[in-house]
């Protein structure tokens, strides 16, 4: 990681460091992409790795004590990136790699919605996690614990 990249990380919210690693997944499973096109299994599989060690660590720093349900219809989404990815990654599909940047970008965008919100934008009114429910907590603080993002590195 290079010293604007971890200034950068360094200052941001909880909401903010969550979208951060939703981009490392998204960029790592259009490596994998990369890996399947070039029939390169070995970068196909250190691509899908990185994507799901990530996935882990989201899973693992959730907090349900604040995010209640919310938290809990995350640890299922994860759970399913987890698993689609490692489908992906066994029956080298570029288009369940397709899937997964597709999912892991809708829900980066309501988190994108949170981080207006929090920053007083108007047009970030209503609940961002619709399908999830019920929204993140509003006081700043979200289901995920950026204090325990140490030990993973997710740059290339």
């Amino acid at each position: 990681m290079n010293a604007y990249h971890t200034c950068t990380l360094e200052g941001a919210s909880g909401v903010e460091l969550t979208m951060a690693l939703y981009d490392g997944i998204i960029r790592f499973m259009y490596e994998a992409i990369e890996g399947v096109d070039r029939d390169d299994a070995g970068h196909r599989r250190a691509a899908v790795k990185r994507a799901m060690d990530i996935v882990i660590y989201l899973q693992a720093t959730l907090r349900a004590d604040i995010g209640g349900k919310t938290a809990e219809t995350l640890s299922e989404f994860y759970a399913a990136m987890f698993a689609l990815m490692l489908q992906g990654s066994q029956a080298n599909s570029r288009e369940k790699f397709l899937q997964v940047i597709a999912n892991v970008r809708n829900v980066r965008d309501a988190w994108k919605q949170v981080a207006r919100g929090q920053k007083g934008d108007p047009a970030a009114q209503g609940d961002p996690f619709p399908d999830f429910g019920g929204s993140v907590a509003t006081n700043g603080e979200s289901a995920f614990r950026p204090d325990q993002r140490a030990g993973i590195s997710w740059t290339a």
